[in-house]
């Protein structure tokens, strides 16, 4: 008989270590929900309307800037935060530098990377309010043709969400300041009628992000509730450290994620997570392990997945009552010269991860597509889509 390469030989270790993972945990249909296991490719079996996500429409201005605009307005690097009154002027300010205009919001941006990877049209479907106006014709506009699947809550006497992308440090830092407008007065009332339900239900996939825990939590129960008596994959972003340091918001997070399968956030958020908790460690790996294990609603694995920049990615899957694994995964470096724009990075890898969870393949195949999508779009502008994706799984040599 012949003799396995080397090769073949860690390729067959890991597919054993990944069934030895289905073989011992009880009642394993819950994860093979998440993490199919199957021999053939899947990307055409993907119908319209798999993936919905429930967020915040905003129209992005994209503008590289000095770091002093930074100080004078109070804002940090690498954070995001809800524009107030005394950072109003700053929109205004931005128009003396070259803009460009990108569709955007956390959500919709993932869901927009997720589309750009699956081969069916219209394979996502996204929700959110925004006004009446022109910047509301463009989100619109763009999103169809970015193929996404649009259901917008109209409001006529409130403008159209916008963001301000300040990009400094050669493109490595951005500060994103959100004035939501239209966008943060969306309505229960609209994910409830008869037309969005309709979508809802068709939906395998669902996916927000804290951000909308200030705007409709209520929908966001109705989502956790309706996947999980479904046994359908809820998954939910941290989104910002702003958002988990408040009491308020923070307490709405922790309602939420006892429906959230699979919960993204970056090493940052993990450490606010933990702040808030009252946890006395700022170790992400352990910080990841003990969310994994926060209570839940339903009896299935909870995975959560914490990006850490140029670091290696983390990934913590489980339960109240034990934790099944811990690992990490290799990011795609990017070279300085092609670098361009950070901004999308963390949207595009949630993306990526969906796609994957789409096609329902492996994890290790969810990470390869996260961190494709996320080393394409930092070398666009914002969260700018190449023409057409060329990503090909190559085996578990992204593994780390």
């Amino acid at each position: 008989m012949q003799r396995a390469s080397p090769m073949q030989q860690k390729e067959l270790f890991l597919r054993r270590c990944l069934g030895q993972l289905f073989t011992f945990i009880p009642n394993r249909h819950f994860l093979k929900r998440y993490f199919h296991q199957t021999p053939y490719r899947s990307e055409n079996l993907i119908s319209k309307n798999t993936i919905l996500g429930l967020g915040n429409p905003l129209l992005d201005i994209n503008v590289t800037v000095e770091e002093s605009l930074l100080d004078k307005y109070s804002l940090k690097a690498n954070n995001a935060i809800l524009a107030e009154e005394r950072h109003l002027p700053l929109f205004e300010e931005l128009k003396r530098y070259p803009i460009e205009y990108i569709a955007g919001g956390d959500v919709l941006n993932s869901i927009r990377v997720a589309q750009w990877l699956l081969a069916t049209p219209e394979s996502t479907t996204y929700f959110g309010a925004v006004g009446t106006d022109e910047n509301s014709k463009h989100l619109q506009k763009c999103s169809t043709a970015d193929r996404v699947k649009v259901h917008f809550d109209h409001k006529p006497d409130l403008p159209t969400g916008v963001c301000g992308v300040l990009v400094t440090a050669n493109g490595f830092c951005r500060s994103l300041v959100a004035n939501l407008g239209a966008a943060s007065h969306y309505s229960v009332e609209h994910l409830r009628a008869r037309q969005q339900w309709e979508l809802v239900k068709r939906a395998q996939i669902f996916y927000s992000s804290a951000f909308f825990c200030t705007v409709s939590p209520e929908s966001l129960f109705e989502l956790g509730a309706h996947a999980c008596e479904n046994e359908k994959t809820f998954c939910h972003n941290l989104a910002a450290p702003f958002l988990i340091e408040s009491s308020k918001y923070f307490q709405i997070l922790k309602d939420v994620l006892r429906y959230v399968d699979i919960l993204f956030g970056n090493d940052a958020e993990a450490r606010a997570f933990a702040k808030s908790m009252k946890w006395s460690t700022e170790n992400v790996s352990e910080i990841a392990q003990r969310i994994a294990r926060e209570p839940k609603a339903n009896a299935c694995p909870r995975t959560v997945v914490v990006t850490r920049g140029t670091e290696p990615t983390i990934v913590a899957i489980g339960s109240s009552r034990r934790l099944w694994s811990v690992e990490e995964y290799g990011i795609i470096p990017c070279d300085p010269s092609e670098l361009v724009d950070t901004t999308g990075a963390g949207d595009s890898f949630v993306g990526g991860f969906l796609a994957g969870l789409a096609k329902g393949v492996e994890l290790v195949e969810c990470i390869a597509h996260a961190n494709y999508a996320a080393n394409m779009i930092v070398k666009q502008p914002g969260c700018k889509l190449p023409k057409q994706s060329n990503y090909q799984w190559r085996g578990y040599t992204l593994r780390y």
